[in-house]
């Protein structure tokens, strides 16, 4: 059953204007990274699309349905009172697909669901061997009323717009954002995927709505979480680091046993590319990053 009290915890955590640093989630495909998220830490749990479809085998591709993202979400809260923030896509591509997702995570005992204007079937934000397309802003828009509609203050909506990602520019972004707070998020999220990180500080001053912003620095990790603070996001979401650490430990220790025949304690690799991970469950997927 749905644990109303989370829900209410994470809204109210990041309506805090007077927070001193923003919420962390840190992506956990399974409840041996949700451990590890707990002892680091973390306040809460990300639910990644990239994550489940690769740890499944699948292209991050609108392949994933409910029940697999439900799945995950009750092993996670197995070990972990942490709020769990499910990334659920475009939704599948409708209202009526929306409602379901909402309803069955809910029920499976999610915080809070994160929904984006990409057009279906969705590709992921990273790829280069595809293009981004968006969606109807206002199929967004009656996605995420129907979500309401559906969970009430049960579920945290984090509206995303893929807008920057597909080309478009700033303004078109932050209008996007706009009526998506309008239509009811509870939180917005607008993608980048500048390396820099300036797009991203941009973002943070342009956005003048009293709805809180949300940033996932995939693509810009030199800029550290006090900073993102600063420029007013109150939730970093690191989506897929430990999947990425986890698939090149994994290598490190696979290419020790082939070269000396045993698994004798070594120093931790580096992280794994995001397109390594993509190409688990894709083989020809290409990353930009």
């Amino acid at each position: 059953m749905a644990d109303d009290t989370k829900p209410t915890r994470l809204r109210e955590a990041l309506a805090d204007s007077e927070r001193k640093h923003p919420l962390l989630a840190i992506g956990a495909v399974n409840a041996l990274a949700a451990h590890v998220a707990v002892e680091a830490g973390f306040d809460a749990l990300w639910v990644s699309g990239l994550e489940v479809s690769a740890a499944s085998g699948l292209p991050d591709a609108n392949v994933l349905g409910p029940r697999d993202l439900s799945d995950v979400v009750t092993s996670l809260g197995r070990v972990t009172e942490l709020p769990i923030i499910v990334d659920i896509d475009n939704a599948g591509g409708s209202g009526r697909t929306a409602e379901r997702f909402a309803y069955d995570l809910m029920r499976a005992g999610a915080a809070a669901v994160c929904v984006e204007d990409s057009a279906y079937p969705k590709c992921n934000s990273f790829a280069a061997h595809r293009a981004q397309a968006l969606a109807d802003r206002d199929l967004l828009c009656e996605q995420v009323g129907r979500i309401r509609k559906v969970a009430g203050d049960g579920l945290v909506v984090v509206a995303r717009t893929e807008a920057l990602i597909a080309g478009e520019d700033m303004a078109t972004a932050i209008a996007r954002a706009e009526s998506y707070a309008e239509a009811g998020a509870d939180a917005l999220l607008i993608h980048s995927k500048d390396t820099t990180g300036d797009q991203a500080l941009t973002i943070g001053r342009a956005w003048s709505h009293d709805v809180p912003l949300v940033s996932v620095p995939t693509a810009f990790p030199d800029l550290s979480a006090a900073e993102l603070g600063e420029a007013g996001f109150r939730l970093c979401i690191y989506a897929n680091q430990l999947s990425r650490a986890a698939l090149a430990g994994m290598r490190t220790a696979a290419r020790q046993f082939q070269r000396g025949g045993s698994f004798r304690s070594t120093v931790a690799g580096s992280l794994a590319e995001v397109g390594d991970l993509m190409r688990v469950g894709e083989p020809e997927a290409l990353s930009c990053l």
